[in-house]
């Protein structure tokens, strides 16, 4: 029975002292884990190491060199293509590259030594290049050229059919529309309405007789038919140009009457912008420009110098004009026609003294 106790007691020590020593093994094992999830959570908060740059590598090197090249060789070009689309017109280029293009057709000869060929092959092939740009430069700029020259130019360089050989002596009034024969006003109520200048339709009817009457304004077609026909009811304007027939240049649409296939001596424009508006000052006859005042007068005060004009027929008009400079040309006219009738009637009386 007592060795019986002795066991029983022993194997209660032995319980008690390992659940002591489990217990603290566990707890040194958890105090492990929280002090494991504590330094974790501490370098997961730390912000990453940087990191050292890559070293360039070596192969991009020739690929940058290379692009920066073919930038540098692309403004090169165009700013000498600039430079000289600036400088030169199409036909002095042509000229100009006109050895070199063909110099690079290289035609061998038999007494020719093989450096020689070989030199002249090598030249033919390195210059193939720009010579076939230049080529390609003068097409593209031709094509351009043309394009522009639509938009630009007047649609012809005879806006006008050829004159009838029995009207050959006959001269030809250029008129502008705006300002000179109607004015075209707006309202809010009303819209746009356009207004004849008076005096417009006896001066149309009276030189009708003498001229060849031309319109030619810078509006655009739609606009200039209806209102010629409006305005011409007795069909004394025989041809009428719109914006199509005229030159653009600086921002602004010139007449160029050199393009109408008459004689440049034979041609009188009128305009109340004259010589802001025409390429051929010396052609001008420049009026005061209507803006709907009802006592205007001008148009029929002009009708006596057209009608002396017309009846004298001068056989260059421009030096006419020219005398004209700086002047109101009716009210000049009357000045010099005063003068010459009262020179004609003195020499009348001189000769009438010497007959008695």
């Amino acid at each position: 029975m007592s060795s019986i106790f002795v066991r029983s007691g022993v194997a209660s020590f032995l319980s008690k002292r390992s659940r002591r020593f489990l217990s603290s093994d566990a707890s040194s094992i958890h105090t492990q884990k929280e002090s494991i999830v504590a330094s974790q959570t501490l370098i997961s908060d730390q912000p990453p190491p940087p990191q050292e740059p890559a070293p360039p590598s070596a192969e991009k090197k020739p690929w940058g060199f290379l692009k920066y090249s073919l930038v540098a060789a692309l403004t090169g070009v165009t700013a000498a293509a600039g430079y000289t689309t600036y400088a030169y017109s199409l036909e002095e280029i042509d000229e100009k590259t006109k050895a070199f293009r063909s110099s690079i057709n290289y035609d061998t000869k038999d007494s020719d030594s093989a450096v020689d060929k070989f030199q002249g092959l090598l030249y033919s092939a390195a210059m193939t290049v720009p010579a076939k740009a230049i080529e390609l430069y003068l097409d593209l700029r031709k094509v351009i050229e043309d394009q522009i020259q639509g938009y630009t130019e007047p649609t012809s360089d005879k806006l006008l059919p050829d004159l009838h050989p029995m009207e050959q002596h006959v001269f030809t009034l250029v008129l502008d529309l705006n300002e000179t024969l109607v004015f075209s006003d707006w309202k809010r109520d009303r819209g746009w309405r356009t207004f004849k200048r008076p005096g417009v339709d006896a001066f149309l009817e009276h030189l009708g007789k003498f001229y060849e009457i031309v319109i030619y304004s810078d509006q655009l077609q739609m606009y200039v038919d209806p209102v010629v026909e409006r305005l011409d009811g007795k069909q004394c304007i025989r041809y009428r140009l719109s914006r199509g027939a005229t030159k653009y240049q600086d921002g602004k649409h010139y007449r160029d009457l050199s393009k109408l296939n008459r004689n440049p001596g034979k041609v009188i424009y009128v305009s109340g912008h004259a010589r802001e508006s025409c390429l051929q000052p010396e052609n001008c006859v420049e009026i005061k420009p209507w803006k709907l005042e009802t006592d205007d007068t001008t148009l029929l005060d002009l009708i006596p110098f057209l009608e002396f004009v017309a009846s004298r027929q001068p056989t260059d008009i421009r030096p006419v004009l020219a005398s004209y400079e700086g002047t109101d040309i009716p009210q000049e006219f009357i000045k010099r026609s005063h003068e010459h009738q009262r020179r004609m009637q003195e020499q009348r009386q001189t000769r009438s003294l010497w007959r008695r």
